[in-house]
């Protein structure tokens, strides 16, 4: 693959973090994401703990898309496609352990950046081992 390419996958999957966690970063946002989500499938009632947690994933990870978006380098497609395989993980756990099935959106789409992101790392001779912050 080359870097042009990957890095348009880098901030592809930069600008669907961002539309998909931008209304977790705050306690207000995070409602009305809970409210909507809340139409497809049965979620626990809004608690301070859950809000905490879904305002810290929500700041970090739009943070991490605006530095892919203005900043895209080889090196945060490597990472973010790390990311992406834990997020996979944690989301199938949640999902056999009773999650609601529209997790299962989110888990396709991780799993598809991860795979676009993380594969060209494993084919010999890409050009992307070199130039790690290009």
């Amino acid at each position: 693959m080359k870097i042009a390419s990957y890095l348009r996958v880098v901030r592809a999957s930069a600008w669907y973090d961002l539309v998909v966690t931008a209304g977790f970063a705050t306690p207000w946002t995070y409602a009305l994401v809970h409210d909507a989500l809340s139409t497809l499938g049965v979620l626990p009632e809004l608690d301070p703990v859950q809000t905490l947690y879904a305002n810290l994933m929500g700041s970090v990870v739009v943070v991490w898309a605006v530095l892919r978006l203005v900043r895209p380098l080889v090196l945060h497609g490597l990472f973010d496609g790390v990311a992406r395989v834990l997020f996979t993980a944690w989301q199938g756990y949640a999902l056999a352990h009773g999650a609601p099935r529209f997790l299962w959106l989110f888990l396709g789409v991780e799993a598809v950046f991860g795979v676009l992101q993380l594969a060209p790392w494993g084919r010999p001779g890409t050009e992307l081992r070199g130039p790690l912050v290009r």
